[in-house]
């Protein structure tokens, strides 16, 4: 195996600092494996890191490495480990720090420590990090699929079954086609629920249709949340995937069934959303801000992966050197993930 490796890095926020560059092949410390990456797959948060340094550390020490959802297989190990040997092939966590149950941070210093900024990401062909960051991944995936299960696959799981115990029944609104959005369609259809898709292309909505969608919505041509109600009969939804945030958040609180439930996703419209108090409190919901999950629900979703035979949509699989070409198909807006892979 050669001493070196390549590893995207930002030196600052801008397209302009972002590098490929050779970096030597880290050593697995105590605790630690090596994990030969097979392919990372991109979450819009990653162009934010890029571009804006949304998640950066204020002062960069060493360079950034972007990204956080890796899929690939253990090629050494440190000394203590016992979760992993060589050869198991792995995902990451996107939370490391949270195994399960409420997870660290306090409310004045929430936890903010994931892979990709402002821990160091997986960008690179080889990547060293604790045992505890990372899973088994699933027996009926392949890499470029499992590398999608880490936070868009983890976020809408934690959405709707860790978190919002969805039943069979359930009527659930998914906002758009990205990632989040299409776990959410694939994961509420195999648990038994009426999904209602809400986009602005009718494309989209036509391939969301072939997924198994029961009904789709263009919000650029009606006002969704009134074509909602006749679909329900005024009942609403149980639960809803934000993924948009900001002001349109108020139409989800419209939009959401007495006692329903709506999970803040998206930051698409802003980090600061607003809404109504009326249906808010009149109608008893739950607001939940959502943040991915922890690596038991991780660990969840992988064996649901592979009992429901769920398979990730993929739209677009790039080389590891079009990094760039791939961040721009995820500002225009994927449907489904977006997928670096690595040979």
């Amino acid at each position: 195996m050669s001493k070196y490796m390549r590893r995207w890095q930002l030196k600052a926020a801008g397209r302009d600092n972002l590098e490929q560059v050779q970096a030597a092949i880290p050593t697995p410390a105590y605790g630690q494996i090596l994990v030969k990456v097979a392919a990372v797959s991109l979450n819009y948060r990653d162009k934010l890191l890029v571009d804006n340094g949304f998640g950066m550390p204020e002062t960069l020490l060493e360079p950034q490495v972007p990204a956080s959802d890796l899929a690939g297989s253990v090629v050494a190990i440190g000394e203590g480990v016992t979760r992993f040997t060589p050869g198991d092939k792995v995902i990451s966590t996107f939370v490391p720090d949270w195994i399960e149950g409420d997870g660290p941070g306090t409310a004045r210093t929430p936890n903010g420590r994931t892979l990709g900024g402002p821990l160091q990401g997986v960008l690179a062909e080889y990547v060293a990090i604790s045992e505890d960051w990372a899973v088994h991944a699933p027996k009926t995936l392949d890499h470029i699929e499992a590398s999608t299960l880490p936070c868009a696959g983890l976020t809408a799981w934690t959405a709707l079954v860790e978190r919002g115990k969805m039943t069979a029944g359930d009527k659930v609104v998914v906002l758009g086609t990205g990632g989040v959005s299409l776990f959410g369609l694939q994961i509420a259809l195999a648990h038994g629920a009426e999904v209602v898709v809400v986009s602005g292309d009718d494309q989209k909505l036509a391939r969301a249709t072939k997924l198994g969608a029961h009904h789709v919505i263009n919000r650029k041509k009606e006002d969704w949340v009134e074509a909602l109600y006749k679909i329900t009969d005024d009942y609403g939804a149980d639960h809803i995937i934000e993924t948009i945030g900001g002001a349109h958040l108020d139409k989800s609180l419209r939009a959401a069934a007495v006692t329903g439930r709506i999970s803040m996703i998206g930051i698409l419209d802003g980090l600061e959303v607003s809404g109504g108090f009326v249906p808010l409190a009149v109608k008893r919901l739950v607001l939940e801000g959502i943040q991915v999950g922890h690596r038991k629900g991780l660990e969840n979703f992988v064996k649901a992966v592979d009992r429901l035979k769920i398979k990730p949509v993929i739209d677009a699989v790039y080389p590891f050197d079009q990094l760039n070409d791939a961040l721009d198909h995820l500002d225009r807006g994927p449907f489904g993930k977006i997928v670096l892979e690595l040979k």
